[in-house]
């Protein structure tokens, strides 16, 4: 299995687990709404959560970013080893770019 699916299918099992949490969250603001005497407590839980969300997300966001860089460099490893020459690293694809101008 190529590198970049493995790292791939592991962001996506990490994502999975961050749109748990963001359903948590969606209970926790149901749960507000249901005790008003509670909601100072429920706001202060729900605003904590978000800002665990976005932390996590933020995390999730470098952690990917590491493993597609540590799959590039494997990769162009394996073709160097290979007597290939690598691909510069790209972001976004090229291929059936077929506008004029030069890249």
């Amino acid at each position: 299995m190529h590198p970049a699916a493995l790292a791939g299918a592991a962001v996506g099992r990490i994502a999975h687990y961050a749109l748990s949490g963001t359903a948590g969250v969606l209970v926790l603001r149901g749960a507000a709404k249901a005790a008003p005497k509670a909601k100072p407590a429920a706001r202060r839980l729900l605003v904590s959560g978000i800002a665990g969300g976005i932390t996590t997300g933020r995390r999730l966001g470098e952690a990917a970013e590491e493993a597609r860089l540590k799959a590039g460099d494997l990769l162009a490893e394996a073709r160097e080893q290979l007597g290939e020459e690598a691909a510069p690293p790209s972001a976004v694809g090229v291929e059936g770019h077929d506008h004029d101008h030069e890249h």
